[in-house]
């Protein structure tokens, strides 16, 4: 199964930006009349005199078209291309070699060597310039390729209605924290977060407005979260994670009745008016665990959810934390 099916469509980027092109060569006055030429084409031009200067300069600013030359001393088009290839940079470079020796020897050569495109100098400007405008096109395409990929990628780890990450961005995340604290040391906590009678809400007020509700909670659960590595879940329906690295169990119990108090503060504004909301948190942390206890996700969300049950009943609308392990 790919990551694109028949229903995706790819739109080039709209870039109003100034193309960038680098220029390689060893012959001053064949640099100085293509920057002429590309300039008054509306390229943003820079020039370099050989295949180090042109890595350096790369390395120094990226440049997504390379047009160099294939008979250089030091390092030939050949060996640029590949050194070119074997390095990473934030985007796709687009390289062209121009030069005299165009046979098919040449050609293939060049593009085996990983250039793009392969270019005469016997070639005319418009030629050059169309051949230009070609590689700004496949390079839009290049980043709405990587564009589109990349909010798959962060839809498919994000609760659509509220924006918070989801159950699954959860257990992969926590998995990798529990991991990092039982490498390295150091203290976690989970707060298992429950609306008070959210039923209720959509039975009174209909299931829109329960999603209201939803939506504004998330914002202040994150607003109240008093670091920015701190991240919360939506597990489903109207539970929620609260992932605090580097916090004990005092420290989480802090920002658990912080949570608590600012979510009951003040009711929450919908399309039916203000909707007072209250909530349940239960707080688990691996210290508490039972000795022997292995450290997972799914034990801490154990320890969790018997915290939230004695908060739920004990009346709701308070936070619970476990007892340290003795």
């Amino acid at each position: 199964m790919t990551d694109f099916d028949e229903t995706t469509v790819l739109v080039p980027l709209l870039d109003t930006s100034v193309p960038k092109v680098l220029l390689v060569d060893d012959d001053e006055i064949i640099l100085a009349r293509l920057e002429i030429l590309l300039a008054g084409a509306g390229f943003e031009v820079s020039t370099a005199s050989g295949g180090g200067a042109a890595l350096d300069a790369l390395q120094k600013e990226f440049t997504p078209i390379v047009i160099l030359d294939l008979n250089m001393p030091d390092m030939d088009g050949l060996m640029l291309c590949r050194s070119i290839r074997e390095r990473t940079y934030p985007g796709y470079v687009y390289l062209i070699l121009l030069t005299v020796q165009d046979t098919e020897e040449y050609i293939l050569a060049g593009l085996e060597a990983g250039a793009d495109d392969y270019i005469s100098k016997r070639a005319s400007t418009a030629q050059l310039v169309a051949r230009l405008r070609t590689a700004r096109r496949i390079l839009s395409l290049e980043r709405s390729l990587k564009t589109a990929l990349e909010e798959r990628r962060r839809m498919a780890m994000t609760d659509v209605l509220t924006g918070a990450h989801n159950r699954r961005y959860f257990l992969r995340h926590l998995n990798r924290e529990l991991k990092r604290i039982g490498r390295f040391g150091g203290d976690l906590a989970l707060l298992l977060v429950d609306i008070d009678h959210f039923k209720r809400i959509n039975d009174r007020y209909g299931h829109g407005v329960g999603d209201e509700v939803l939506v504004q909670f998330v914002k202040r659960l994150t607003a109240a979260l008093p670091r920015d590595y701190d991240w919360c879940a939506r597990l489903g329906g109207e539970e929620f994670a609260v992932v605090l690295p580097q916090t004990d169990l005092e420290g989480a119990g802090r920002v658990a009745e912080k949570l608590r108090a600012q979510v009951a503060e003040t009711a929450i504004p919908t399309s039916a008016g203000s909707v007072p909301v209250t909530t349940s948190i239960g707080v688990a942390v691996p210290r508490a665990l039972p000795h022997g206890a292995p450290i997972t996700v799914e034990t801490l969300l154990g320890q969790a959810d018997q915290a939230l049950y004695a908060s739920k009943n004990a009346g709701r609308n308070r936070v619970t934390c476990p007892r340290r392990a003795e």
